[in-house]
C-alpha cells in the first residue's frame, strides 16, 4: 500500500530515517509521497525523493507559514515541479483553527497553488481546517476556469466540502485520526466516500494511530489505519490495500511504482 503523506525531512526523522524507511518497507509500504511544507524546503524533500526509489515529493507551503510566502509565485511553483520526483502541488489550502497567518495571507497563497496545479496538471493537495466552505468555493471557482485533480488529505472535515471536492472528481485521504475513540465524524466521512475515491496516508510524524497513539508516527503505522478502515467499509484488507493502492496512481498520473519503467 501507499502512503500518500509523510513529512520525512525534518527533525523528528534526522536521527534514524534509514530504520523508519526499513520498517515501512517490512511492513508492506510499497511507497511514500514526502511532503513539503515551506517552499525553501522544497531541496531537502526532493532529495529524499531521489535517493529512495519507493518515494515521490510534492512542492508547496502549508498554509500556516503562508505570511513568510507573500513573494512565492505561480512560476515559482511550476519550475520546481519540473523535477522529475515532483507528483502534487501543496500541501496548501486554509487553516482557520491555529491562525498563525491571517486568512487574507492563507488565500492569496492558496490560489497560487491552484494556479500552479491547473498549469502542471498535477493534483493539488489540500489542508483545510475551520474553513470548509471558503475551500470549496475556491476549489469550485478555480476547477470552472481550469480543471485540475485534488486531493482533501488527512480529512477531518464535514460532509458537504467532502461531497463537492468528491464532485469535482477528487479525492479524500484519512488518516491515523480515524481510529481515535473520538473521531466518530471522521468515520461518517470514511463510510460515505466511495471505495475509488479514498486514499490512506500517516501524515507521520504527527497522528499515530490506535495503537500508537502519543508515540511518534511512522509509515509502517499505515497498515493499522488501513486495518481500521477496511473493517469500517466492510471491505477484506487486502482488497482495500489494492483499492487504495491503484486510487494512488489514478491520481498521481505522473508517479510510478518502484522498478516500472518510465
Amino acid at each position: 500500500m501507499i502512503d500518500s503523506h509523510v513529512n520525512l525531512h525534518g527533525e523528528a526523522f534526522a536521527a534514524d530515517l534509514p530504520e523508519v524507511l526499513a520498517r515501512s518497507r517490512a511492513a508492506g509500504i510499497s511507497g511514500c509521497l514526502a511532503i513539503c511544507d515551506r517552499f525553501e524546503n522544497f531541496p531537502l524533500v526532493a532529495a529524499i525523493a531521489h535517493r529512495e526509489p519507493d518515494i515521490w515529493a510534492s512542492v508547496g507551503a502549508h498554509p500556516h507559514y503562508a505570511k513568510d510566502h507573500q513573494g512565492l509565485t505561480t512560476a515559482d511553483l511550476v519550475n520546481a515541479a519540473r523535477n522529475d520526483k515532483v507528483i502534487g502541488i501543496g500541501e496548501t489550502g486554509l487553516d482557520q483553527y491555529y491562525g498563525h497567518s491571517s486568512i487574507e495571507d492563507q488565500v492569496r497563497l492558496f490560489s497560487t497553488h491552484l494556479r500552479a496545479a491547473q498549469t502542471t496538471g498535477l493534483p493539488v493537495i489540500v489542508h483545510t481546517r475551520e474553513a470548509d466552505q471558503l475551500t470549496a468555493d475556491m476549489l469550485e471557482a478555480a476547477f470552472a476556469e481550469k480543471p485540475f485533480p485534488i486531493l482533501l488529505h488527512c480529512y477531518t472535515g464535514r460532509a458537504e466540502l467532502a461531497a463537492r471536492a468528491l464532485a469535482l472528481g477528487g479525492y479524500v485521504s484519512f488518516s491515523g485520526i480515524a481510529t481515535f475513540k473520538n473521531a466518530h465524524d471522521v468515520r461518517a466521512i470514511a463510510e460515505m466516500v466511495p471505495l475509488d475515491r479514498i486514499l490512506i496516508e500517516t501524515d507521520c510524524p504527527y497522528l499515530a494511530p490506535v495503537p500508537f497513539r502519543g508515540r511518534r508516527c511512522e509509515p509502517a503505522h499505515l497498515v493499522h489505519t488501513a486495518q481500521f478502515l477496511a473493517r469500517l467499509k466492510g471491505v477484506e484488507p487486502e482488497l482495500f490495500a489494492q483499492a487504495t493502492t491503484a486510487n494512488f496512481f489514478r491520481l498521481f498520473a505522473r508517479a510510478k511504482p518502484a522498478g516500472a519503467s518510465s
